[in-house]
């Protein structure tokens, strides 16, 4: 990423003293798209203005609507933001699809429940660990997990352990953050990951290792980003965690907020060696299933980040840049959510379509159960995929015995056949299913 443009330093009391402050031609220019320097200074301005100039003024306004939150950087300048009309609808949003009284059966079928949980926290693991340099197709790492097969490198091992960590996630969001519950997430990330395996679990320390002196680099090898010092880790660990649970600030804060900025604030103090961006990405699904947004359990905002890892980066940079302005990064997130949101229920709609002409097709097989319809519509799709019984009881998170069943059912009516391998046993697609479902 090329050096990232810093806004210009503004004056306020010369702004102050500035008629142009209050012309209400310009401070009509500042409602609309909430603008980092770096494309503000490309906009049209009004009445001729140098873009600095109206900058001045922009800042002048936006410092009379701050809020602040009691995260402060290496300067203990704390960060803040504006709770602008933009943030406030899409919280709604999130508020109307992500959480309320309408569970889970309203938009997925009660039936497959379980497989779209499971599906969603493959993708959200093996995203957010690709974002983090691990380089695995998606259909290896689904096929490892899903056969429950032992990883065979760090790549997969960084996967895996991502899985376990954000199912465990989905199951403590009664718990309290302490810095002991951070640092046991963090154990869970990284396990057998680490050049030094003590680091795992503990606050980073140049005195152990030197190279645990982290700074966070582009890929052009300039620093972006140097995090608080090891001595300041433990307290900033607790005020974290006290304003996770809602202790700080005392004015009310949306929760959707406050899971957005705990993922930001862990990224900021970057307190591990390494695995900081999975673990702050961790403790946003937590933040937000705790909160009652169930939605969150079949989302993967990891998809949206790695699909454009440079806008991901490029919020960071904004609030770093520009007075610890957190807006942006919010702006940012909520829009990442919606959109997660957005591919949610086309991939459901996507799915719902494809059991319907299932459905058409065995209409006369009313014995098969909805996960021997799903095996059935993924032999039709990936006639050279084979399924095994652990691949199969993961994808539908059930018991060996029913998972077996299910297959060896398949097989008898002749919709499967089953191939060694080893000792397991593959089962593939029959030659002539869809002849078979046609009958």
């Amino acid at each position: 990423m090329k050096s990232f443009p810093v806004p210009p330093k503004v004056d306020i009391q010369k702004v102050v003293n500035d008629p142009l402050a209050f012309d209400e031609r310009i401070r009509n220019f500042f409602y609309g798209k909430y603008l980092h320097w770096e494309r503000f200074r490309y906009q049209s301005m009004p009445n001729g203005l140098p873009p600095e100039k109206v900058w001045g003024i922009l800042k002048f306004w936006r410092n009379t609507r701050y809020q602040f939150v009691p995260l402060t950087d290496t300067k203990s300048v704390p960060f803040r933001f504006i709770n602008v009309d933009a943030i406030q609808e899409m919280v709604h949003h999130i508020d109307q699809d992500a959480a309320g009284q309408f569970r889970a059966d309203g938009v997925i079928p009660s039936a497959e429940r379980n497989r779209y949980v499971i599906s969603s926290l493959i993708e959200e693991s093996i995203r957010s660990s690709q974002l983090e340099g691990a380089a695995t197709t998606r259909r290896e790492a689904k096929e490892m997990i899903r056969s429950k097969r032992d990883p065979r490198d760090k790549s997969e091992r960084m996967i895996l352990n991502n899985f376990y960590t954000m199912r465990y996630m989905v199951n403590a969001k009664q718990e309290k953050l302490t810095p002991e519950f951070v640092f046991k997430l963090h154990r869970m990330i990284t396990d057998q990951t680490l050049k030094n395996p003590d680091a795992s679990g503990r606050f980073r320390d140049s005195s152990i290792d030197p190279d645990e002196n982290i700074r966070v680099y582009s890929i052009n090898n300039e620093v972006l980003h140097t995090p608080p010092p090891e001595s300041e880790l433990p307290a900033r660990m607790k005020a974290m965690c006290a304003f996770a649970n809602g202790k700080t600030p005392e004015s009310f804060l949306h929760p959707v907020l406050r899971a957005i900025i705990l993922h930001f604030w862990l990224a900021y103090d970057h307190p591990f060696v390494d695995g900081n961006g999975r673990t702050a990405r961790a403790l946003f699904y937590w933040a937000m299933i705790k909160e009652g947004y169930w939605l969150c359990e079949f989302l993967s905002i990891s998809s949206i980040f790695r699909s454009a890892p440079a806008k991901y980066s490029r919020a960071f940079l904004m609030t770093e840049t520009d007075d610890n302005d957190l807006t942006y990064f919010i702006i940012y997130h909520l829009k990442t959510i919606l959109r997660a949101i957005s591919e949610l229920h086309e991939y459901i709609d996507r799915k719902t379509s494809e059991i319907r002409e299932l459905d058409q097709k065995t209409r006369s097989l009313r014995m098969l159960n909805h996960r021997q319809k799903a095996l059935i519509s993924h032999a039709l799709k990936n006639p050279d995929i084979g399924v095994t019984v652990h691949s199969h009881q993961g994808a539908h998170s059930v018991a060996y015995a029913t998972a077996r069943n299910d297959l060896l059912t398949l097989v008898e009516k002749g919709f499967l056949i089953a191939e060694k391998s080893g000792k397991t046993r593959i089962f593939y697609p029959a030659p002539d299913l869809e002849k078979q479902l046609s009958k």
